[in-house]
C-alpha cells in the first residue's frame, strides 16, 4: 500500500484527523483509482475537474490526448466530445428563450415547425425535452453518421416514422428529440442554434473552450478520438454530429463543463421558476422518468440528489454531476467511446464526496 495512504488510514482509525484529512485521503483514493483505469488501459485519457464551495476542489489529467504522440492530458485545456452532455446546455438555451417569452413548453411542437410531418398525436416541446414524445432512438448505424446535414435535412431520417406510444404516456431517450428542438429555436430566433447558444449561454457564463464539432476544423487542442478493442486502443470510426449539435455535438474541456455546473449551484437560479422546471424528474403513471428538460435528474447509491447528464458518443465519455447539497460540481471527459467505467467513475465521485473508508 502506497505509505502515505496507509498513514492516513492510520489516522483515520484512530480518530485523530480532522475534516481536512478525510478530504486528502479522499482526494488520495480517487487519484489512484484513476491513474489505474490508465495503467490498466481501460481508457486512453481522462481529464477531471471538481467544484466546490465555488473554487476548484480536484482537478487532474492523466493518461494522453493523443496515444501514439503521448500528448499529456491538460483538464484546463484539453477539448473531448461531450456528447450527451450537449443537451444541459441546449437546455440551459432552451430555458432562457422560455424565460424571455419566445417559446412556450407546452405549445405544439407544429406551431414552430409546422412543416414536420403530422403525427397521430399533437407534441409539445416539454414532451421533447423529457424524452416523453414517443420518438424513436437511432437505429442501425445512425448512431455513427458520417455524412454533412443540416437539422432540416436529418429530419429525413426519422420524420416519417410513427411515434412509439402516445407522448406523455411513455419514456424513450433519443437524441431527435433535441433535434426538432434545436430547429424550433433556430426558427424563433432567427439565427443559427449555435449562434444563439454562444449569445446566450457560453460568452455569459465563460465557457471558452466549449464549440460545435465542425469536421475537418478541429481545435488544435482536440484530443484524438478513440474506440476500444480487444487489441487495445483504435482510431475511432469518423462521424458527423452537425445535425444532433443540441443532443450530442459540443466540444469541451473538464473545466468549463464543470464552471457551467457551477451556475446551477446558485439557489436563486435553480428555483428560478423556469430552470426549476427543467431539473424536476417527468411523472409517468405515478413513476419517475429520473430525467428533467435536457438534465438527468436523479440519487446516488446513497441517496443523495445530483443532476447532470452522462454522455456516451463516437470517441468521447462524459459524466457531469451537480451535487447541490454538497455544493460540488463533477466533470469527467473521456476520449474514448463507451469505455464502461461509469461504476468506477462514481465510486470517485463518492470519494470526493468524502465516503472514506477504514
Amino acid at each position: 500500500m502506497n505509505p502515505i495512504l496507509k498513514y492516513l488510514k492510520d489516522l483515520l482509525a484512530s480518530q485523530r484527523v480532522i475534516g481536512g484529512d478525510k478530504q486528502l485521503m479522499g482526494k488520495i483514493q480517487a487519484d489512484q483509482i484513476l491513474q489505474k483505469l490508465i495503467d490498466d488501459q481501460r481508457v486512453p485519457g481522462l481529464a477531471i475537474t471538481v467544484r466546490k464551495n465555488n473554487a476548484v476542489f480536484f482537478e487532474k489529467g492523466y493518461g494522453y490526448a493523443n496515444v501514439e504522440q503521448q500528448i499529456p492530458i491538460d483538464p484546463q485545456n484539453t477539448i473531448f466530445r461531450i456528447a450527451s452532455v450537449s443537451k444541459p446546455i441546449a437546455a440551459a438555451a432552451l430555458a432562457t428563450m422560455v424565460e424571455d417569452g419566445q417559446m412556450d413548453l407546452d405549445a405544439s411542437i407544429y406551431k414552430y415547425l409546422p412543416y414536420f410531418p403530422k403525427k397521430k398525436f399533437d407534441i409539445t416541446v416539454r414532451q421533447l425535452a423529457g424524452h416523453t414524445a414517443g420518438m424513436r432512438g437511432y437505429r442501425g448505424g445512425e448512431y455513427g453518421l458520417n455524412r454533412p446535414m443540416t437539422n432540416k435535412e436529418a429530419l429525413a431520417l426519422f420524420q416519417e416514422d410513427d411515434l412509439l406510444f402516445e407522448p406523455g404516456k411513455g419514456f424513450q431517450y433519443t437524441s431527435f428529440d433535441w433535434v426538432l428542438i434545436s430547429m424550433a429555436m433556430q426558427e424563433v430566433s432567427g439565427i443559427p442554434f449555435a449562434d444563439y447558444v454562444q449569445e446566450k449561454i457560453l460568452g455569459p457564463y465563460g465557457l471558452k473552450n466549449t464549440l460545435p464539432e465542425i469536421p475537418g476544423e478541429l481545435p488544435p487542442n482536440c484530443t484524438t478520438f478513440y474506440s476500444r478493442g480487444k487489441l487495445g486502443f483504435r482510431m475511432a470510426i469518423p462521424v458527423n454530429n452537425t445535425y444532433k449539435l443540441a443532443g450530442g455535438g459540443y466540444l469541451s474541456t473538464s473545466r468549463d463543463i464543470a464552471l457551467f455546473g457551477q451556475v446551477y449551484l446558485d439557489t436563486k437560479f435553480r428555483e428560478n421558476k423556469i430552470q426549476s422546471q427543467f431539473l424536476t424528474s417527468g411523472i409517468i403513471n405515478g413513476t419517475p422518468t429520473y430525467y428533467g428538460l435536457g438534465w438527468q435528474v436523479t440519487q446516488d447509491k446513497l441517496g443523495r440528489t445530483y443532476y447532470g447528464h452522462v454522455g456516451n458518443g463516437v470517441g468521447g465519455y462524459a459524466v457531469f454531476y451537480v451535487y447541490p447539497e454538497q455544493d460540488m460540481v463533477f466533470s469527467i471527459l473521456i476520449n474514448c467511446t463507451n469505455p464502461g467505467v461509469l461504476d468506477t467513475l462514481e465510486e470517485v465521485i463518492g470519494l470526493l464526496i468524502g465516503d472514506v473508508e477504514v
